[in-house]
């Protein structure tokens, strides 16, 4: 089963994301903040991290930066998530290793379409 790490700091938008997947035939991994997030990758290596970008201990993008740098999990696809929508922001998502970037608010059917198109994208 493909497994999907989703770590964000608000529980409303955690629970949304995680029915959705799960609901999308996915094995969840949960975390509450950053630091959790890369500790659960670097342990369990997902399939995919859906990251929040502003979370406590860590943010979304330190997570992706470290993601990257480490040679076991370079390849593990991220989303990131937020409710910075400048241009700027996105720019810097991407260019800090991100494979999509969805801002907040967002449809949980996109997410989990963006999910599948991500992990199509990378298993070619």
């Amino acid at each position: 089963m493909t497994t999907v790490l989703v770590a964000d700091d608000d529980a409303d938008v955690r629970d949304v994301v995680v029915f959705k997947l799960e609901q999308s035939g996915y094995d969840v991994l949960v975390a509450e903040d950053g630091a959790t997030a890369l500790a659960m990758a670097r342990s369990a290596m997902p399939d995919i991290a859906v990251l929040d970008v502003m979370m406590p201990r860590m943010t979304g993008l330190d997570v992706c930066r470290e993601l990257r740098a480490a040679e076991a999990t370079a390849a593990i696809p991220v989303i990131l998530l937020t409710a910075r929508a400048q241009e700027s922001d996105v720019e810097g998502g991407f260019d800090w290793g991100a494979d999509d970037y969805l801002t907040k608010p967002f449809s949980p059917r996109e997410l989990a379409s963006r999910v599948r198109a991500v992990l199509a994208r990378s298993r070619r």
